[in-house]
């Protein structure tokens, strides 16, 4: 399988080109394999780009966000930071085939 273009922060350039078997590609970068728990959050990120034409701006509006779809349990940053180590909302959009979140380092 072919990835399409990312970035030099392992971003996809287009992200329409994004497919399921992409983001496992993804992951298996970051030595991530997919749960049906990511892939709850992943879906999420892609309605969420959908709606807004935008990743959410920071890790702290993506807890928030995650928070307000779901619950408590699944909506703070130690669930998050499980499934998507180092700074969940950029890891959880560059697996989601999503632009970088703009205030995330």
């Amino acid at each position: 399988m072919t990835i399409p273009t990312r970035n030099n922060e392992g971003f996809l350039e287009d992200a329409w080109a994004w497919s399921p078997d992409v983001a496992r590609e993804i992951a298996a970068d970051d030595n991530i394999e997919l749960t049906d728990n990511h892939w709850e959050i992943i879906e999420f990120l892609r309605k969420f780009y959908k709606q807004h034409e935008i990743s959410p701006p920071s890790n702290r509006l993506f807890v928030k966000a995650v928070r307000e779809a779901f619950d408590e349990e699944k909506g703070n940053s130690i669930y998050l930071m499980q499934l998507f180590p180092g700074t969940p909302a950029k890891t959880a959009c560059r697996i989601a085939g999503l632009p970088r979140p703009t205030n995330c380092l």
